[in-house]
């Protein structure tokens, strides 16, 4: 019996082992991802930089555990290693950001942000878009800077002012822009506003097209084009999403008596780094509805007594108002109206006498109040 006891001694012991507190564990500390879609942009003697403020943190966890971001360019000839941008480089701009009350407070990955709680403090919220700007001195082209770069990172901050995770690394040229470019010439039809330019005189110039935000007659701003949408609505939008060498450029933007205007930069690429110059001069033009739809198709006619029925394809152009029915003696160079008014109907019946035969032909009437050419003609004889 002697075994069994010595067991149960062995076993009392470890279970009063387990019990024991050992020293207190750190406080878990939570980083937030680096600032993202981390980007640069030169245009003449202005460069915008952005980026997405952290909305998370490394774990996966939401809120992030941040403060600001902070900006750090540098001046150099070659890259550096990204971590020295940060000791060698020049913090440009502290972007303060909407901090948790608690930051052991969060929710995992898969949890709705309904659970979130408010955040506080003043500045921008976590997962917009920012964007900064700076100001250089373009170096002339004389060869020696023709290599001279300007390198920018983003750092996240945490709330407890430790430094996060650092953003890519992006850079701009430093050269003088190319020449801004002249006014384009527009020209427009039903569907789309085309611009057109000299082409460049100078080997490796492209061009960005930009339209500047003007205002309907009623006070609003007109809908961006396709490809300016989810794009921030400033004074001007960039239509283009990577330069075009070809002098024209189409917009399927049109929208009667609404103005539009749009100017150019010159843009030069080199090695992947992109270089636009300043705007050229702004040309604007109010597109007015002067084409008429296109004739009906399709008609038919028909014979009864004491009249004639006639029958055809509804237009195809979206602003057709009505139609005009038009009658004549077959032996006619032209037909009259028979109706007043555009009428609404793709049918028509014409009373007539009977033994009568007229020939018909329908033209289709825009809301602007365009008017096509008449239809093919049709010869009947009432009954």
């Amino acid at each position: 019996m002697k075994t069994p006891i010595v067991v149960l001694l062995l076993l009392a012991a470890v279970v009063s082992a387990c019990g024991r507190k050992g020293p207190p564990l750190p406080p878990l500390v939570r980083t937030p991802v680096a600032p993202v879609d981390f980007a640069a942009e030169r245009r003449a003697g202005h460069v915008d930089v952005s980026f997405t403020v952290p909305a998370a943190n490394t774990d996966g966890t939401r809120p992030a555990n941040i403060q600001r971001v902070d900006v750090y360019a540098l001046t150099s000839p070659t890259p550096v290693p990204v971590e020295q941008l940060v000791t060698l480089g020049t913090a440009i701009a502290r972007i303060q950001v909407k901090s948790p009350r608690d930051v052991g407070d969060v929710i995992g990955p898969d949890d709705s942000v309904d659970d979130l709680e408010p955040l506080v403090g003043a500045g921008l919220e976590q997962g917009v878009r920012a964007s900064i700007g700076e100001d250089i001195t373009p170096l002339a082209r004389d060869g020696a800077t023709d290599k001279a770069l300007r390198f920018y990172v983003g750092l996240s901050v945490t709330k407890n002012g430790r430094r996060g995770l650092l953003s890519k690394m992006v850079a701009v040229p430093l050269t003088a822009a190319p020449p801004a470019p002249a006014a384009p010439k527009l020209t427009y039809d039903e569907t789309n506003i085309t611009l057109s330019w000299p082409p460049a005189a100078t080997p490796g110039v492209a061009y960005h097209v930009y339209e500047l935000n003007t205002k309907k007659p009623d006070g609003t701003k007109p809908e961006p084009s396709a490809a300016a949408k989810g794009e921030p609505q400033d004074e001007e939008l960039r239509l283009t999403s990577a330069p075009v060498d070809m002098p024209q450029y189409m917009d399927a933007s049109v929208e009667w008596g609404v103005e539009r205007c749009y100017r150019l930069r010159a843009v030069e690429v080199a090695e992947a780094l992109v270089l636009e110059s300043e705007p050229g001069p702004s040309a604007c033009v109010t597109p007015r509805d002067t084409f008429p739809p296109a004739p009906p198709v399709a008609l038919e006619t028909g014979p009864s007594e004491g009249a004639i029925s006639l029958v055809w394809d509804a237009g195809k152009e979206k602003d057709v108002a009505g139609y005009i029915v038009l009658r004549g003696i077959p032996s006619a160079a032209t037909l009259a109206p028979i109706t007043p008014t555009p009428i609404q109907e793709t049918a028509f019946t014409d009373k007539v006498p009977s033994g009568t035969t007229y020939a018909y032909a329908v033209q289709a009437v825009d809301k602007s109040g365009n008017i096509s050419a008449p239809s093919a003609r049709k010869e009947e004889t009432a009954r």
